[in-house]
């Protein structure tokens, strides 16, 4: 994976193409490359680094032709080096692919050659091309070709295909990874981000599961896996909302962590009528789930305890990745809640579709448009935070919480109540984040060169501590632990020695006596206390101070600090906290 793009029309398709990746950088990759197809035949250009590193290596505007397909590239099969990355041909030189997804038979699809074909990658990919080019080697077109090599892959896909034999057309296929395909002024799009669309687009639709594409400059037509055209209707393309850029700010991460105050006013911009339905629907269920991956499985955790505490309902948070091992108990009864920023996440998408299978009823909290994730549930809840370019998820992390703020209050007939609440909080949210900024960047300089780091926390901030340890873990590589605090002395106090860092979540709520045992318990092993709450303690080494709030809001106070800590960490340590190393955005493979 990560990011597909193929244009074919009336303009020079590599600055283009070359356009749309810059747009779907910010789903994190390893390498990038172009394909397209000139008088000459198939010219490919393609090497390891950011974008504008590998264009300047590369130069893609040295590419000719009006045809052209390119991808941004998230290791998953083979080392991240220039041989591996996208595009993969054929042994003749005329056939080329990019990939998103697992294609899981490769090897034994490679076996099948038996010496006929050269492979040069390490990669799942490679495989397609030298398929289509057996296919088309026994006169089949280009089409028929990709729709024969569908029915032999096993696994998660979604791919384009080209050939100087046919050299205006692009033939694409998809299965369990997004894939959509565009029509505008100067001729046809494909790509697996609608972000990705240049300006002109003005006609969309969505490629389905099993079905395969033939674009040309002029039309898109639709085949089934048995290789019948479809009748397919395309909607108007809207956009999808533009980031501003970076403004005054040197990252991202931190743009999206000083949003936070109007994204967070956003979130609770919903319909209460919907939320009164959606209220019943879970106190009616026998059994809730909410299913999650990351970032979103934290913000569930909260929500299972707002649940708990709000409405006296029970539920369950699985990890989704574990979901088809406890799918056992799902049935027409069960409620399942997916939470997900981009609505692409595979193991996500799994979940749903094994409890739709069982019959059970699907809510879906997302925040893209248009994903697919909000295509196949029966209810879907958008979090309204807008794009978020930095791999790191900070201000769609807030907005899920609110939602399940919401739910909650929503339960027990108090929607209008939570909806001031989360306002009030939000106002005062800017105040809290000025305020401490510079203090934090403070604590980052001296702490910079520490290699662990312990967050601890009880009741509903546990949550909190285990994805502040994450974000610190994404983009500062130190290794960070979240854990409840009473779990500290069971195993991981062996750990604290003089000087190691311990971030303890202990706003003056409820868990705030029991947390000042753990702190001391970790200081009087040398741990170097860094509290965060509104009320001051001597046992702190450092005060990260917090605005105070109802006990249940904590969540939205204390997170906010320890992304401003992640942040200012990596920074200090030289670290691009937009682009952290090895991960990406939207992680459409299980």
């Amino acid at each position: 994976m990560c990011g597909i793009i193929g244009y074919t029309g009336n303009e020079a398709a590599a600055p283009l193409v070359f356009e749309a990746l810059t747009k779907l950088e910010y789903r994190g990759y390893d390498s990038a490359g172009i394909a397209c197809i000139s008088e000459k035949g198939l010219e490919i250009k393609k090497e390891v680094g950011l974008l504008s590193d590998v264009d300047a290596k590369c130069n893609f505007s040295l590419l000719n032709g009006h045809v052209g397909i390119g991808h941004v590239r998230w290791a998953t099969h083979g080392k991240v080096n220039a041989v591996n990355a996208h595009p993969h041909v054929d042994c003749k030189g005329k056939i080329a692919v990019v990939h998103n997804g697992i294609i899981e038979n490769y090897q034994e699809l490679m076996g099948r050659f038996k010496g006929k074909h050269k492979f040069l990658s390490e990669t799942d990919t490679e495989i397609l091309p030298h398929l289509i080019e057996d296919f088309m080697a026994k006169g089949k077109s280009l089409e028929e070709a990709v729709i024969e090599t569908t029915r032999l892959i096993h696994g998660s896909y979604a791919f384009l295909a080209i050939s100087s034999d046919c050299p205006e057309k692009i033939v694409g296929a998809r299965k369990d990874s997004p894939l959509l395909v565009g029509l505008g002024e100067s001729g046809s799009f494909a790509t697996s981000d609608p972000g990705a669309f240049p300006a002109g687009t003005n006609r969309q639709a969505f490629v389905e599961d099993g079905e395969v594409f033939v674009m040309t400059p002029e039309n898109i037509c639709f085949f089934n896996p048995e290789g019948n055209l479809l009748q397919k209707e395309f909607s108007v393309f809207k956009g999808v909302p533009a980031s501003a850029g970076k403004g005054e700010y040197d990252y991202f991460m931190l743009k999206e962590i000083a949003e936070q105050p109007d994204t967070l006013r956003c979130s609770i911009e919903q319909e209460k009528n919907f939320f009164t339905e959606l209220a019943m629907d879970i106190l009616r269920a026998k059994q809730v789930v909410i299913t999650a991956c990351g970032t979103s499985r934290y913000a569930a955790l909260v929500g299972r305890y707002l649940f708990s505490r709000v409405a006296k309902k029970f539920c369950d948070v699985i990890m989704s990745s574990e979901f088809q091992y406890f799918s056992d108990s799902i049935d027409a009864a069960t409620l399942v809640i997916a939470v997900s920023q981009s609505g692409e996440t595979a193991d996500v998408m799994e979940g749903v579709k094994r409890a739709k299978e069982k019959g059970a009823m699907t809510l879906s909290i997302v925040n893209r448009p248009d994903s697919l994730l909000t295509r196949i549930s029966d209810k879907v809840i958008h979090i309204n935070c807008g794009p978020e370019i930095s791999v790191a998820a900070t201000k769609s992390f807030t907005n899920q919480l609110a939602i399940f703020y919401l739910l909650a209050y929503s339960m027990v007939n108090q929607f209008d109540l939570a909806v001031k609440k989360i306002n009030d909080i939000s106002h005062n949210m800017s105040y809290s984040m000025n305020g401490t900024g510079e203090y934090i960047q403070q604590i980052a300089e001296l702490l910079k060169d520490e290699n662990d780091f312990y967050y601890i926390a009880r009741g509903i901030n546990y949550a909190i501590a285990s994805e502040g340890a994450l974000k610190l873990k994404e983009v500062s590589y130190i290794h960070a632990e979240g854990m409840p605090a009473g779990e500290l002395k069971h195993g991981t106090l062996a750990l604290i020695d003089k000087g190691v860092p311990v971030v303890a979540i202990c706003p003056n709520d409820y868990t705030f006596d029991e947390m000042l045992n753990n702190m001391a318990e970790a200081k009087a092993r040398g741990g170097l206390i860094i509290g965060v709450s509104d009320r001051y303690d001597p046992i702190y080494d450092h005060w990260i101070k917090i605005n105070e709030v109802e006990e249940i809001f904590y969540p939205l106070v204390t997170i906010v600090p320890l992304q401003q800590l992640a942040y200012h960490l990596a920074r200090s340590r030289g670290k691009n906290p937009d682009k952290p190393r090895n991960l990406a955005k939207s992680v459409t493979v299980k």
